[in-house]
């Protein structure tokens, strides 16, 4: 790769690297194809301020290897390394609770707002990071708009929930767009193997999630049961018993509600379980 000297480098704007810092300083230059293939095998060993800082950087890094072609697997896989060796190992483990969100009608938004999405995402990242450090939580997994975290405390988990949507709310989006993310909460043991969490608990926790709405927490009966009468004003909804996809036999789902967020919702965007009646009960 060729040298960059002291005066090529202040000739390049701030867009033409990954990261800079609070203090100015630029670092991991992305302006050819060679120095992004740098940057690609430095990122690990770069201190970044916070993880939004982080995240910046990665997002601006992948864009452009993606403008110079640059497939990034080698980046991917050391990721996914560190990700195994450290993070994997801070996971609760037996009974815990798991939180899944996803952004409402991702592909509209990309539509609206272009490139403007890679900024929302950014943000919704960050404040629904913040609610799940502020709650105990850890962060399993997060790719486009979904997002996966796990709690010792059920409780804890629907903290964090009302406290991402109450963040939502309160935040102003670019042109005016609505972002909107439903969450799901469902508690069990799934099992915590080196590439992180496995079992049925985890596609319960994906489907419900899915079922919702934006702006909309469900829970499922085994969160409810667990998280009933430990928070003083917490008013929790039935929703009925609906057959979500994947999963053995219905599940009864329940809406948690807050005086100061959405309450109203339109039907779940599933279908309602119905029991098979045999011709003798048809013909009664």
């Amino acid at each position: 790769m060729p040298q960059l000297s002291a005066t090529a480098r202040a000739r390049l704007q701030d867009k033409a690297f990954a990261y800079v810092d609070s203090t100015g300083r630029r670092r991991l230059p992305i302006h050819d194809a060679s120095h992004v293939r740098n940057a690609l095998a430095r990122f690990e060993q770069t201190v970044f301020e916070d993880p939004s800082a982080r995240e910046r950087a990665r997002d601006r890094l992948l864009r452009a290897a993606k403008k110079y072609g640059i497939v990034p697997l080698g980046f991917f896989d050391g990721q996914l390394r560190k990700a195994r060796s450290g993070g994997v190992r801070q996971l609760p483990r037996g009974n815990v609770t798991l939180l899944f969100t996803d952004i409402e009608d991702s592909t509209g938004l990309l539509r609206t707002l272009g490139t403007g999405y890679t900024t929302v995402l950014r943000n919704v990242r960050s404040l629904i990071r913040a609610n799940i450090r502020r709650t105990g939580g850890q962060e399993v997994d997060a790719r486009a708009d979904e997002f996966f975290a796990a709690f010792t405390r059920p409780e804890s988990a629907l903290d964090a929930a009302f406290g991402i949507q109450r963040a939502m709310t309160g935040r102003t989006w670019p042109r005016g767009a609505t972002v909107c993310v439903r969450i799901g909460l469902h508690s069990g043991r799934p099992t915590l193997s080196e590439s992180g969490y496995v079992g049925i608990a985890v596609h319960t926790a994906a489907r419900v999630c899915s079922a919702g709405h934006g702006g909309q927490i469900l829970l499922s009966s085994a969160t409810r049961e667990f998280v009933d009468g430990r928070i003083s004003g917490l008013t929790v909804r039935a929703l009925g018993r609906y057959a979500l996809a994947g999963l053995p036999g219905p599940q009864t789902l329940y809406q948690a509600v807050a005086v100061d967020l959405g309450r109203t919702f339109p039907p779940l965007r599933v279908k309602r379980y119905r029991a098979a009646t045999s011709p003798s009960q048809r013909s009664t």
